[in-house]
């Protein structure tokens, strides 16, 4: 007669797969719930009503990467001069910005750093990179610095913001990464 184990003979050390596997369920639970909180919390902008698409999503060790495609103008800012609906947008990029990084922390504090880019959908169904970063847990997120802009860059953020306007940004090895 022969005794099966839930535990596979390999393992060394049994309470450390347990912790591994734990490790691990904890990890799923936290994807879960940035995906979740994104879904929710950055449903709706504060100055466009268009959604916020997540288009890439990925965890290495202590690490995350997460691609984003930029919200479009606001439908009922048609009516607005051309600079103040691009001003809208470009701040309502920056602001999703700051808000991705204390959602991907916050969701998933096993992680020290994160890399996140956001992209503008163009005419030609392109993607535009305009804002990219390398950002760091430790980092506070200045929430007493009054300008969008320079609380953006405190806490890694790389844009190029001309008039109001975020510009394309050229290609992403630039910026150190």
């Amino acid at each position: 007669m022969s005794l099966a184990t839930p535990i596979p003979p390999c393992d060394p050390d049994p309470q450390e797969g347990f912790q591994g596997s734990s490790r691990l369920t904890q990890q799923f639970c936290g994807v879960s719930r940035f995906v979740r909180e994104f879904k929710t919390q950055l449903r709706f902008g504060r100055l466009s009503r268009s959604p916020l698409r997540l288009e890439r999503f990925l965890i290495k060790e202590e690490a995350a990467e997460c691609d984003c495609i930029a919200r479009d103008p606001d439908p009922w800012d048609v009516g607005l001069a051309r600079e103040i609906s691009r001003r809208h947008t470009a701040l309502q990029a920056l602001r999703d910005a700051i808000d991705l990084r204390t959602l991907l922390f916050a969701s998933l504090p096993e992680l020290s750093r994160a890399r996140v880019r956001f992209y503008r959908a163009s005419h030609n169904h392109s993607r535009e990179l305009i804002i990219v970063g390398n950002l760091l847990s430790c980092e506070s997120s200045h929430r007493s610095v009054h300008s969008l802009a320079m609380r953006a860059k405190l806490v890694g953020l790389h844009f190029d913001l001309d008039n109001g306007c975020l510009r394309r940004l050229p290609r992403e090895e630039q910026f150190g990464f």
